[in-house]
C-alpha cells in the first residue's frame, strides 16, 4: 500500500510540474503545437536616466514602485559603471510609457530599457559609457536589434519626457557606432527640401511640432529650442540620407 502510496505521489508531481512548464493554452481551441515560433524580440533599445542620487535609490524605485506607480527597466547602469539587471530580456518591461518611434507604438513592448543612474543635471561619467557601451555591443549583436535604433525617452516621448538630458554624449555613443549623428561632410540641402518631413523620418512623433523639435535639438544640438535653428535643415538631410542608406533589416 505504502509503495502505491508512493508512486501516485511522484505520478502527481510529474502532472504538477509538466503544467508548471507547459505554454498557456486556451481552452476553447484543440492544441496543435507548431515549432514556428520564437519570444518577441526586441527592435530597439531606449536610454534613461534616474533623475537620482544614487544607484541603491534607483534600484529600489525600480523593483517597487513610484509615485506615478509601477516602474521597471531591463537594466541599470550606476555611475561607477557597474550593471544591474532588473527585468527578463524577452519580458515587457514599463519603462518608455506613453511613447511613439518611427510609427511604432507601445514602445515597452518593442525595446530594451537601460537606465543610468545620473540626476539630468550633470554629465554622465566615463565609466558608465564605457559601461553602456559594452552592453549596446551585446545587446545588438545578440538580439539582432540594428544599432541605429538607440533612441532617448526624450526622443520617444517629447511632450513628457526629457532624458537622458542635454549633458548626454550622443555623439561618442554614435561614434562608437550606436545611434544616429549628423556626419562632417554633407551633401547640400536640395531646393525644395521639407523639414519637417525629415523630422518624422528621423522617427520623431509630430503630434505635438514643437515638442519633437525640443526633443530633436536636445539630442542632436545639446539644447532645448522649440523653433527651428539655422543649421537644422542641413542636419536633418543629412540624418534621412544615411538612414536611406542602411540595409533592410532581414528576418521574419
Amino acid at each position: 500500500m505504502r509503495a502505491l502510496q508512493r508512486i501516485a505521489a511522484v505520478l502527481c508531481l510529474l502532472v504538477v510540474s509538466a503544467c508548471a512548464t507547459a505554454p498557456p493554452r486556451n481552452p476553447l481551441a484543440d492544441w496543435h503545437a507548431s515549432p514556428n515560433h520564437e519570444p518577441r524580440r526586441a527592435r530597439m533599445i531606449v536610454i534613461h536616466h534616474t533623475a537620482m542620487r544614487s544607484a541603491e535609490g534607483a534600484l529600489l524605485v525600480l523593483q517597487t514602485r513610484n509615485s506615478g506607480g509601477r516602474v521597471s527597466a531591463h537594466y541599470l547602469i550606476g555611475e561607477d559603471g557597474r550593471r544591474y539587471q532588473l527585468v527578463a530580456e524577452q519580458e515587457r518591461a514599463w519603462h518608455a510609457g506613453s511613447s511613439r518611434w518611427a510609427g511604432m507604438d507601445d514602445i515597452n513592448s518593442i525595446s530594451i530599457g537601460i537606465e543610468l543612474d545620473n540626476d539630468g543635471n550633470e554629465p554622465f561619467s566615463d565609466a558608465q559609457i564605457e559601461s553602456l557601451l559594452v552592453m549596446l555591443a551585446d545587446l545588438t549583436d545578440r538580439l539582432g536589434i540594428q544599432p541605429h535604433l538607440v533612441v532617448g525617452h526624450g526622443d520617444v516621448a517629447p511632450t513628457k519626457k526629457d532624458d537622458p538630458s542635454v549633458h548626454f554624449p550622443w555623439q561618442r555613443v554614435a561614434q562608437a557606432g550606436y545611434g544616429l549623428w549628423p556626419r562632417e561632410l554633407r551633401a547640400p540641402v536640395p531646393a525644395g527640401f521639407d523639414a519637417w518631413a525629415a523630422l518624422r523620418l528621423v522617427g520623431y512623433d509630430l503630434r505635438d511640432p514643437e515638442a519633437a523639435l525640443a526633443a530633436f535639438h536636445r539630442h542632436f544640438r545639446g539644447r532645448e529650442d522649440r523653433e527651428w535653428l539655422e543649421g537644422d535643415a542641413e542636419l536633418l538631410y543629412d540624418l534621412q540620407l544615411q538612414l536611406m542608406e542602411l540595409p533592410s533589416a532581414s528576418g521574419t
